[in-house]
């Protein structure tokens, strides 16, 4: 009897927490419902499939007939559901109780709404650390799957990796499946016929006394939505012919992984390093390491030995987004103190919303940058921050906090400053800026500094100023993500220079010159706190009162200098119709727009989106220079200009001995 394959096929859906609403409707009309149509057609066909917990809930409410296919599909056993944190968080960054509260939050989810409690998870980006071993024990998850380059990084060859292994970690034993890159690359990208030729080679590769296993699982969206695919995989019908080719093949069966599992014995021991897929080495790193590891990877291309040992050859860490992105760390320790806050509470004083907001604030895509996206779109970290400041208004309802204090949050040596009165909180760096670096409206559960500075990007070099910018640089063919040159924007050199100061609110110049301040770290009397200038006779007070803001500026002696502050303000219309100015009863412009306007004392920032607006008033007129705050960054569009902030400027004479900025933060129908 010849030797068959056991193809372990499976499949990862995923959206971010906070993805809009018309991109959830076109990736399920272009990819989960006609999945799910051409497989429900095929019982005999086995596979594997995880869907993220909020992707999960939001296809259920809002297309419950298409899921009820894949009911049907787990009820006749043609299913196995994987299993995750909840958010799909990086199960590495986050606390081992929130890793154990997300597995187990989501296996009891998939129980109940589909009828099956996962026995294997999907590692969200794949991104390995061993110390999420004892957690997915603990959570009854009996192995998992990570990429073969995983395997390759600890030493073992391709020809090894037909099966799966195991590893411990403080006495939890997990087992792992290592995904094949060679059919990540096939699958739905070849010919079925040269699919299915590989798969059925990979059936005389091994001793008789083995079962091979064929391991895939992908991204779902390769089924759909990645660029020609939707023509491809359904209309030109790749998926029904491969399936048709696959229970047609004498050679080729589809098994579950939890069947293969049970009957078949593990390959050895095996420990693996820290590591995520081989993509992920070069975006870790900071500019100029990653062009270093990139003319590296490319020496070793050219000579021709990078396939062959492209394992020793590593860049950085998922965590190093952390020190990369001073926003992103700032979010996770914000979200790691907050975690710690809930988990001190008394047990019945925890509340099933606290838990669902702290697990949102996890969610990975709004931390990291990579090829496309996460960390630059502002609507998935405003999703992360509506969560936090949700959870932290209701910690403060059960364990009031002071109304000041000072730490250092995100471990880069300087301490900040809380302001809060339980309806506005302002955050401020003491460092030489002496500015707000997260402004939160509770009663809104908006971060008003939720900004994003520029930065040097390593895929800043291919952009070239000025060339033509609607075409796509590809010599020939159809260039790979990774290689293709395309502009949904038109980007200038001005574009991606780095910024010099942070983009935080009340960053202050003295004839465009910053102004170093030296904060003094105690509280005032009334909520107040105060910073002075060491080389000029300027003081600098910050107030809370209800829902305003104020921040006072006292000049002792009299000085010809032109003074100005710069507020950032992270508006969540953006530059789209939902925000506009509105000044002495009309609207000049939204604020996507640049505006100039003299002799200020009042001005409107209205938006749709937020649900509310901002009234500025200054004590005395002012000139205040509005525009929008973009930064460069790669989507699947190509380069793209993304508005991150409403930056204005307030400029007056130092002539008078003091000005007050007074913002008030009003919701609608409050």
């Amino acid at each position: 009897m010849s030797q068959r394959v056991s193809l372990l096929f499976g499949v990862h859906a995923h959206q971010p927490v906070g993805n809009f609403p018309d991109v959830l409707t076109d990736a399920h009309l272009r990819c989960y419902k006609p999945f799910l149509q051409v497989l429900h057609r095929y019982p005999d066909f086995r596979f594997a499939v995880h869907f993220s917990g909020w992707l999960l809930d939001y296809l259920l409410q809002h297309f419950p007939e298409d899921m009820v296919l894949l009911r049907e599909m787990v009820e006749r056993n043609q299913v196995e559901l994987f299993g995750a944190g909840d958010t799909e968080p990086v199960l590495a960054v986050i606390p081992n109780r929130d890793r154990i509260g997300q597995i187990e939050t989501f296996s009891n989810k998939l129980a109940a709404k589909l009828g099956q409690r996962p026995q294997g998870a999907w590692l969200t980006e794949r991104v390995w650390e061993s110390t999420v071993v004892p957690a997915l024990a603990d959570c009854g998850i009996r192995y998992v799957i990570v990429d073969d380059y995983h395997f390759l990084c600890a030493g073992k060859t391709p020809t090894e990796l037909n099966g799966y292994f195991t590893t411990e970690e403080d006495s939890h034993k997990l087992d792992l499946f290592p995904i094949s890159e060679s059919l990540r690359y096939k699958i739905p990208f070849a010919p079925v016929e040269e699919t299915i030729a590989y798969l059925e080679s990979l059936a005389d590769q091994h001793p008789s006394h083995t079962h091979a296993a064929a391991i895939y699982f992908d991204d779902i969206e390769k089924f759909g939505i990645w660029p020609e695919t939707y023509q491809w995989v359904y209309e030109k019908g790749w998926l029904e012919h491969f399936i048709q080719s696959v229970l047609a093949s004498p050679k080729i069966c589809t098994q579950h992984y939890s069947e293969y599992h049970a009957g078949e014995k593990t390959r050895g021991v095996v420990y693996l390093p820290t590591v995520s897929y081989i993509e992920m080495n070069e975006w870790t790193l900071p500019t100029q390491s990653a062009s270093t590891y990139a003319d590296l990877v490319q020496q070793a291309k050219t000579s021709g030995w990078y396939e062959h040992k492209k394992a020793f050859l590593r860049g950085g860490i998922w965590k190093n987004f952390f020190s990369r992105y001073p926003e992103s760390n700032w979010m996770h320790k914000r979200m790691l103190g907050l975690s710690a806050r809930l988990n001190s509470l008394p047990k019945k004083q925890r509340t099933a919303l606290m838990q669902q907001k702290l697990y949102e604030s996890q969610a990975n895509d709004a931390y990291w940058h990579g090829l496309f996206g996460g960390l630059y779109l502002p609507h998935l970290r405003r999703a992360v921050y509506n969560a936090l400041i949700e959870l932290e208004a209701l910690l403060d309802v059960c364990a009031p906090r002071t109304t000041y204090f000072t730490e250092d949050t995100d471990l880069d040596g300087v301490e900040e400053a809380y302001l809060q009165n339980g309806m506005l909180q302002a955050v401020l760096k003491l460092d030489s800026f002496a500015s707000i670096c997260e402004l939160d409206a509770y009663r809104l559960n908006h971060n008003f500094g939720d900004t994003l500075r520029c930065q040097v990007e390593h895929y800043h070099q291919k952009i070239q100023p000025g060339e033509d910018h609607t075409s796509s640089h590809a010599v020939s063919g159809i260039a790979s993500a990774h290689d293709r040159v395309s502009y949904k924007h038109e980007i200038n050199a001005e574009d991606i220079v780095a910024d010099d100061h942070p983009r935080s609110l009340f960053v202050d110049s003295l004839d465009n010159t910053y102004i170093v301040y030296q904060s003094t770290a105690a509280a005032l009397e009334n909520n107040h706190f105060q910073s002075e200038n060491t080389e000029y006779p300027i003081h600098k007070q910050f107030m809370l009162d209800d829902n305003r803001l104020q921040v006072a500026y006292r000049f002792t002696a009299k000085m010809p200098q032109l003074f100005s502050t710069e507020i950032n303000l992270a508006m969540p219309s953006c530059d789209g119709v939902g925000g506009r100015y509105i000044y002495q009863g009309k609207i000049p412009g939204g604020f996507g727009q640049s505006l100039e306007l003299t002799d200020l004392t009042e001005i409107t920032l209205d938006d749709d989106t937020l649900g509310g607006n901002i009234v500025i008033k200054t004590s005395s007129p002012v000139t205040l220079i509005g525009h929008p705050h973009f930064s460069v960054s790669q989507s699947e569009s190509g380069f793209e200009k993304i508005m991150q902030a409403l930056t204005l400027r307030l400029e007056w004479p130092i002539t008078t001995q003091e000005l007050v900025i007074t913002l008030k933060i009003n919701r609608y129908d409050a």
